[in-house]
This record gives structure tokens, sequence and C-alpha cells, in this order.
């Protein structure tokens, strides 16, 4: 009797780091619906619709502005106030976007998880590509306002620089600072729930501690304790690169970059080893 050859056989991972990286390859239409998914179904019944992705960044630009800006009179290393705060706002959404919505990955996908096999990793990383759309969005709003400034305003001074070059991978970093700590955390609230809450509350506290508000030069003294934040470094190197402000560094950018590789090591091993129970505890 020959031996049956089978199309797909499910085993359990051999270690926790295993990633099967050619199993993502392999269901990556899945991985395009799940983007198309995250991306089209938030704003699918709204009036507005994808003008939010232009409106909610406006607004906040406007209240920063005017609240720390105007009655706050904070500095902003002689940039205009409003492009200041949108290019910090710029990062900071996809930022925390992706890690909110990614920690949510275990509650969210209970039902799918429990009925179809597939590589869980997918749907974290579909939050994080869907996201990079809205960011590509939001970006074209920096650009404009940006392009306002320079060309006709002239309040913007940029010295040429190779730091443009540079911003592609700031992207990447920030994509898996926000994939590192979000799968830390979705591995966390499949037994303590409330941690959902703390983080909603955390990501709001960390964005004024990340040079968004308040720019690097303020902080004196006391500056490369911020800059133990790694996102702090990658906003202040976009800032260097298009604003000609902030303080870029390839040493504290080489910490980032170190801090968001051990961090996806760790994350990747916590949550390979939730994913073999989470459905026994959520």
């Amino acid at each position: 009797m020959s031996e049956q050859k089978w199309d797909l056989v499910i085993k359990p991972k051999s270690s926790l780091i295993d990633l099967r990286l050619k199993e993502l390859w392999k269901y990556r239409d899945l991985l395009l619906l799940f983007v198309k998914r995250d991306f089209v179904a938030v704003y699918k019944q709204t009036i507005l619709g994808p003008l939010w992705f232009f409106i909610q960044p406006i607004l906040t630009t406007a209240m920063f502005a005017l609240v720390f800006g105007y009655f706050g009179g904070l500095k902003t290393d002689g940039i205009p106030a409003p492009l200041f705060y949108l290019t910090g706002l710029t990062l900071w959404n996809y930022f925390s976007e992706c890690l909110t919505k990614t920690s949510e990955t275990f509650i969210k996908n209970q039902a799918i998880f429990g009925k179809v096999f597939f590589p869980r990793l997918i749907v974290p990383l579909s939050i994080t590509l869907s996201s990079l759309l809205k960011f590509g969005i939001q970006f074209l709003l920096f650009a404009c306002v940006w392009s306002y400034y320079y060309f006709i305003d002239g309040n913007v001074h940029v010295i040429p620089n190779l730091t443009i070059l540079v911003v592609p991978v700031l992207v990447v970093m920030m994509a898996g600072l926000s994939l590192g700590f979000g799968i830390i955390f979705s591995s966390i609230t499949t037994k303590y729930k409330d941690m959902n809450f703390l983080l909603a509350f955390g990501v709001q506290l960390l964005m004024y501690a990340s040079s968004v508000v308040i720019p690097i030069s303020m902080m004196g003294k006391y500056a490369w304790i911020f800059k133990l934040n790694p996102m702090v470094n990658i906003i202040e190197a976009f800032k260097y690169a298009f604003l000609g402000a902030g303080q870029f560094s390839w040493f504290w950018l080489g910490y980032s970059f170190v801090f968001m590789l051990i961090l996806l090591f760790f994350g990747t091993i916590i949550f390979n080893r939730v994913e073999k129970s989470f459905m026994d505890t959520v």
C-alpha cells in the first residue's frame, strides 16, 4: 500500500522562536485579505470615510498648536507650530495605532483562531501593513503642509543632507517597535484583560515624553533619559531630515534599532508560547 501524501501537515512548533516564515509566505494571500479588511472596515459605514485620515491629524495639530504653542508658549525649535506638531503626530499616530490594535490580536480574533488554522502572526502583521497605508495618506498631508512652509512661507530652512535616505528605515523601525510591543501586550491580555486600559493610558502618556509636543532641545542635561525611549530618536531623526531641526545621532538611532530587534525577539518568544494555550484562558 503506497504511502499517502498530504498537502498540509500541521505540527506543533519545535521551538519557541520558530517563526515558520515559509508558512507566512504561503499564506500571503490571506495576509493581503486581512490588510484590506483592516483598512476598509474601520470607515466603511462612515459619512466622511477616508477623509478622517486627514481630519484627525488636522484637528489634533490645531489643538496642540493652540494649547501648547499659543497659550503654553512652548518653543518649537524655530519651526512653525502647526508643522512642528504635525511632524511628530504623523509618526506617533502610526506607532500608537499599530500598538493598540496589535495588542488586541488574541481577544478580537479568538473566534477565528479557534476554528481555522493559519499562522497566527499574520494578524499582527496585517495590522502593521494596513496602518502603513494610513500612515502614507497622513504623510501626504504632512508633505503638503511642509511644502507650503518651505516654498511659500519660507519658514523652513533645511540643510541639504543624506538623512532623508534614512526615512524608510525609520518607518521600518517604528513598525518593528509597535509590532514587538503589541504582540507582547496581546499575549499578556489573554489572562489580564485590564492591561488594555493600562496600555491606552500609557500610550497617551508616552506621547508627551516622545518629543512630539516638547522638543528634545528643551530637556537640557536630561535629554539622554528621554532618548532611552526609542521612539524619541526616530522622531528627532525625522525632524532633522525634513525640518532641519531636531537632533540626529547615529549612536542613538543604533540604540533604537537594537532595541527593536531585541523587542521583536522576546515578543516572538512570548507570542509563540501563548499561542499554544491561549484558547484555554481567553
